[in-house]
Order: structure tokens, then sequence, then C-alpha cells
């Protein structure tokens, strides 16, 4: 009793300094320049130490919502890093959050409904427990070092979602299996979505032509983490100098937008040295051949959005019955009483406002704003023009990108002019979410594809025709748009293409090797997720193992040297692009090759 009575009595003694639960774990405690974080040991399972809810910038709520992200306000005591923070706000989609931040059935009942936080600027880091040697290749297996290591090749990842969800709680996103498989330090963000994260409004602006100016606040905000990485990742064995930055679908589009930007180009210091951007692009309508999609949107699509989204939420209130009373009634306010109106404004009222008036105007959308400021005009000219940072790139896509898109069928005509999928998202969610990958169908190619579409195979109007079209429309036209102007500057720039299509059927042809589908490979997730339930059978796991560890094991040899040949991993030598490689598997093992 004496002795639990001074263990308590030290304990409160030193609460000044170091909270009770922070004692002893001197393994997971770092330093950064804000303050000490204590993170979680998970040696025994993953192999890996992790920091979860590292603030990297100030809660951008308040006075702070549509402005530049700055420091977060230092702590004196050690701060608990071991839970994922808020999702930033967004309105609800299939692939979650959901109500609780984490893939879980709420995703189905919050369907385009306000979810997550605005107080969201945190991001994650996992590190081997135990790591590699330094030297050699990076491709096989060194032996291992001490438990603190130093050094590591940093990959830090900008999540997907269009641009207006996503979050990195996402357990496809879970940075344990790819930092032990790559031997590096693995570090996923947070940023700003959708009208949170890119707004042009004049009245937000200072008029002094800063960044803040710029509207991409999403774009500052990985600037913002990626400067946090650079002065602190060395506390949990990253190498500064070495830092690869990764992105996929709408991440992809931001981290090409970086790779231009004036704040990335004219920094003192490089704030990363390599490129993973997937399924993405950044190219403009002036960039393609006529009647390709575009991945970027000229400045005036946002400042169009920007004046609705004003004219629609002063309607919505009652301030206004039509357009013109309530361009009357802004233009009788002063920027600050607009400002202030604004940011008075939940969420929610936004969200209702972009998803009920703007949308059915074409003008929910959201990315990169080309603005002059933080992200050139026309960054495919600044490509060409030698007006980027200069480091290697390693591009993917997967084949069969369009396949998560096929409502997009509708779009004209000649994609057949009519939606690839029957179900709602409800439904889609529904069913995926409890569908067991190991028993026979329970759903049919008719219930999910139209009859116009079937079979999948029919030459020319087919399901697999058709999406191919619009995959090459889309995602290709900006694939070869970005990567032939980066390859007229310069030598490193490595491509893949995904093939994987194993999953039980049906899926294998509605969804195939669709967009998104390459992720829990790269990292090694193949836990619960959108798409876990319908595609990953105990048949095709040997293989599906397989091909995940060659491509961690090739990422992490990107990540070490610029170069991702991985030979015992990969079996074959990768030629920079125009050279593709490809990664496939039989349901028993990888089956990768090069074209």
């Amino acid at each position: 009793m004496m002795l639990k009575a001074g263990l308590v009595a030290g304990c409160v003694a030193l609460l000044s300094q170091t909270p009770c639960w922070a004692l002893g774990r001197a393994d997971v405690m770092r330093d950064t320049q804000f303050g000490k974080v204590v993170g979680i040991d998970d040696s025994d399972r993953t192999g890996t130490l992790a920091w979860k809810g590292v603030p990297f910038a100030k809660p951008p709520v308040g006075d702070l919502r549509w402005k530049a992200p700055v420091d977060p306000e230092a702590w004196h005591r050690p701060l608990a890093t071991q839970q994922f923070a808020n999702a930033c706000a967004q309105y609800g989609r299939i692939y979650g959050p959901g109500a609780n931040n984490r893939y879980d059935a709420t995703i189905g009942t919050t369907l385009n409904q306000a979810v997550g936080s605005e107080d969201c600027l945190y991001l994650n880091i996992w590190r081997p427990a135990k790591t590699e040697r330094k030297g050699g290749n990076g491709d096989d297996n060194p032996g291992q070092g001490n438990d603190k290591g130093e050094d590591l090749p940093v990959i830090v990842f900008v999540h997907g979602g269009s641009d207006v969800s996503g979050y990195t709680a996402d357990p496809v996103y879970d940075g344990a299996a790819l930092a032990r498989a790559a031997n590096a330090v693995v570090v996923t963000v947070n940023y700003r979505l959708g009208i949170f994260g890119f707004l042009d409004l004049p009245q937000l602006k200072a008029g002094t032509g800063g960044v803040g100016d710029s509207g991409n606040f999403a774009l500052l905000d990985i600037v913002k983490a990626l400067e946090f990485v650079r002065g602190n990742i060395d506390a949990f064995g990253g190498d500064p100098r070495n830092v690869t930055l990764m992105g996929q679908s709408a991440g992809a589009i931001n981290v090409y937008a970086l790779q231009t930007s004036p704040l990335v180009t004219n920094a003192r210091q490089p704030l990363f040295h390599r490129l993973v951007p997937l399924s993405g692009g950044i190219s403009l309508a002036s960039n393609l051949p006529p009647g390709r999609i575009p991945t970027l949107n000229p400045k005036s699509t946002y400042a169009a959005q920007g004046s609705a989204l004003l004219t629609q939420q002063i309607i919505a209130d009652g301030l206004a019955s039509d357009a013109a009373s309530a361009a009357a009634y802004a233009a009788s306010q002063t920027p600050a009483q607009i400002a202030a109106y604004l940011r008075s404004k939940s969420p929610a009222a936004l969200f209702s406002t972009l998803l009920t008036r703007l949308a059915p105007l074409g003008l929910a959308g959201s990315g990169p704003i080309p603005d002059g400021i933080v992200l050139p005009v026309d960054p495919i000219a600044a490509i060409q023009a030698g007006n980027y940072l200069r480091v290697p790139v390693l591009a993917g896509n997967t084949r069969d990108e369009a396949k998560l898109f096929p409502s997009f069928l509708a779009l004209s005509p000649a994609l057949g002019g009519v939606s690839g999928r029957l179900v709602s998202d409800a439904v889609l969610f529904s069913t995926q979410f409890g569908y067991n990958p190991d028993a026979p169908p329970t759903i049919t190619i008719g219930q999910w594809i139209p009859s116009v579409y079937l079979p999948v195979t029919t030459p020319v109007t087919g399901f697999n025709a058709k999406t191919d079209l619009l995959n090459q429309i889309f995602f290709i036209a900006s694939r070869d748009n970005v990567l032939n102007a980066l390859k007229a500057q310069q030598n490193e720039v490595w491509y893949y293409r995904f093939d994987w299509d194993e999953e039980p059927a049906p899926w294998n042809d509605i969804y195939g090797a669709a967009h998104a589908f390459d992720l829990a490979f790269i990292f090694g997730n193949f836990g619960p997720s959108l798409f876990s339930n319908i595609a990953n059978s105990t048949a095709n796991k040997p293989g599906r193992l397989d091909l995940s560890d060659a491509m961690m094991k090739s990422l992490g040899a990107f990540a070490r040297r610029g170069d991702p040949n991985a030979p015992a991993a990969l079996g074959v030598t990768w030629q920079p692009w125009p050279s593709t490689l490809l990664f496939d598997a039989t349901p028993a093992h990888k089956a990768i090759s090069v074209q």
C-alpha cells in the first residue's frame, strides 16, 4: 500500500512535465518542433511503430477557414498520438468515412450528409520497429539492423477522393505493411476538401496577391505537411533529404500540381525528391486533343463556382429571391461582412447548397485552381518550359480505370449514352459491405450493368469496349500528355499498369482492374474496405499477396534510389517510359511482365 501511494505521489509530482500514461514509453516518444509526441509500439503485431493524429497545422476553423494554414500552437506536455484524427469536413460518399471516422456501416446512412470536421490537419507516421541495414540495392533483404534506424527513405501519401472526400483513417491507407516491406517511413496526410480546400471568391482575399489569395488551401495544407516532414521526420528515423511524394487519383493531381508550384520550385530546400502520381494527370482541355476529358479545370471554372456558392447561399438563407437580388445584396455588404457571413455557415449548410443548387449547374466539383500564384495557369506548359521540380517520377494506372465510373457512359452517345450502373450508391454499399467472396455469387451481372452493355465482351458496344473508350479519352489522354512532357525534360520517368482482375464472378467483369484497385496492393492491406469483400477471396489470396509484396518492394526501391527496379521482387528489368511494367497475378502467384 505504501509502495502504491509512493508511485501515485511520484506520478502526481511529474504531472507538470509528463502525464502518467506517457511514463515508460520512451521507445515511442519523439520530439517535434512543437512538442513531444507519444505513439504506439505495434512491433509484435505489425513490426512497426506508429504515431497517429500528429498536428501539422492549427485547426483551420473560425477566422482561419479559407486561409493559408499556420503552425500549430506548441504543446508543453507529451501529446498522445495513438489514434487517427478527424477526417476533414466532407459530404458522405460510398468510400467513407461515415459517422465514426472509420470504415463501418454508417457510411451507408450518411451518403450526401456532412461528415468529418474542419479540425483535421493532422498526419500519421509509421516506421519499421527494426530496420534493414544501410547499403545494398534495396530489393533483397540486407539483414536486420538496430531498432532505432536512421536515414530511412520517407514516403508521404496524399489520398484521393475527387478532392471532395477521403480520409487517412481509411484502412486501405494504413502504412504499417508498406513501411515494413519497403523499409521506409510512411506518412499519410489529411488536407482540406471540396469548397473548404479549394474556393475562389474575391471577398475572401486580402488582395495582396499572396498565397492566401490563391484559393488553393488544400495544396497549401499539403505543403505545410511536407514542411513538417522536412523539419521533424529525422526524429522518427526518416531522411528529410529523401522524401517521396505519392498521391492517387485526386491525390495524384495534387502532387503533380505541387511539382509545378512556384512554392515548391522556388523553395530553398526541396520539399520532396521523388514523385509517385497514380491514376491522375494535370491537363487542361487546351492541352488535349478535342473530345478528351481534362484532369484540370481553368481558373474561370472556380471563379464561377465561388460566385455561385455565394449567390445560392444568400438565396437559400432567404436574404434574396433570385440571382439578381442576391448580387445586389452581396454588393451592399463589405468583403469582410461577406467573409464573416460565409464563415458563420456550418459545413452541413454549405454542402446542402453545393449538392442541391450548384450540382445541377455543374459546379460541385473541386480541384487545384491554376491561379498563377500557387499553381501555374498551365502546368503542362510549365513542365515543357522546364519550370518544375525535376525529380524521378514513377506513375501508374489501372487497366480498367473507367469501370469505377460507369455513370460517365451517359455523358455522350459515343460512350453509350446510358449510365453503366443500375444500382444506387446505397445499394452498392450495402451489397458490398456484407458480401462473402468465398460463397456462391448472390448477384448477377444483369442486376448491376444495363443490358445495352451486355455481354460485356461484345465488340464496340459491350461494357468492356465502352469503359475502355472512356478510359482512353479520360485517364490515358492526360497520362500521355504529362508523361511525354516530363520525358522530354528528363529520362527518369517510369510507368506501370495494374492488370489484376481475379475477383470472384461477376465482380471480375463489373470492376476488373478498376480505378483504385491497386491501392490495396501498394499498401499491403486487404482488410475492411469498400472493395475487399467482393475482391479478396481465399482462392486468389496467394497470388495477390505475392503481387502486393513485389509492388511494395519496388516502391521501396524507388523511394530509396529513384529507380523502381527491384530484380528479386519483379523478376524483370523495368525500362523508363514509354515502356510499361504490367503488374498482374494468377490466383497462385505474381505474373509481372514488360511491354
